[in-house]
């Protein structure tokens, strides 16, 4: 009973309840953690299964927020004509791609969404660049939107060549990037500026906090996965799609 008590006043503590700590008294307060501390030292695998509980809350959560801004943020999902895209123009599956520039894992999951859409013609990748490491991801995002916007058939080739560097990026290497893909001559504008916002706003609308984050069919693959993986998922989603 002592033990049962105790667990639930460590969870209502943990998931925010109100204990209103002005009707205990000093001495009744300094009881309270006592057997807090005590239950705890005894009996660890309370906080660990408060904490899974918690996880799982926030878990759930997240999934009921981007399943309700997958339907609201619809378009601008799929039919932003600022974000660049790869693979089927018809495509009965489209995969949206958050990305960053810098970000190791990235430019090792990159090219598997390349292959997808070379082995599975009726799949493409909606790409939505995010600035979340820094003035030279958000540099290298620019160039990016703007290329696609001036030059879409250039995009490819810089996409590539960004994500094909292993180090971080500075304006040298951007600029170099450019220059090697022949697209030095499409000024960074505005307009892509605006674009990359547009990206960070839809992220935070849909709960993505790191990157690379896929969108596929009704679900997101959080980080980098291995092409087998892959695979897999998109098999069932397009499965879905063509019910």
């Amino acid at each position: 009973m002592k033990k049962t008590l105790s667990a639930l006043v460590i969870s209502s503590l943990l998931f925010g309840a109100n204990v209103q700590a002005a009707a205990l008294s000093a001495d009744q307060e300094k009881e309270v953690r006592a057997l807090v501390r005590d239950t705890l030292i005894k009996n660890p695998e309370i906080l660990e299964e408060a904490i899974t509980a918690l996880q799982a809350q926030k878990a759930d959560e997240q999934q009921a927020q981007f399943r309700t801004a997958l339907k609201a943020e619809h378009d601008a999902l799929y039919n932003d004509a600022a974000s660049p895209r790869i693979g089927a123009k018809d495509a009965k599956l489209v995969l949206v791609s958050f990305t960053d520039y810098n970000c190791p894992y990235c430019k090792r999951f990159d090219p598997l969404l390349e292959q997808i859409t070379k082995d599975y013609p009726e799949v493409a990748v909606v790409i939505k660049p995010l600035p979340f490491k820094g003035e030279s991801s958000a540099k290298a995002s620019q160039a990016v939107l703007s290329v696609w916007k001036e030059d879409p058939k250039a995009f490819l080739a810089l996409h590539q060549r960004l994500m094909q560097k292993k180090t971080m990026l500075d304006n040298a290497s951007i600029d170099d990037a450019m220059k090697t893909t022949n697209t030095s001559k499409v000024k960074l504008t505005d307009e892509s500026l605006k674009a990359l916002q547009n990206n960070l706003d839809l992220s935070r609308k849909l709960g993505i906090q790191g990157t690379p984050a896929t969108v596929v069919g009704d679900m997101v693959i959080p980080g980098a996965v291995d092409y087998a993986q892959l695979e897999v998922i998109v098999k069932e989603q397009l499965a879905k799609v063509k019910k």
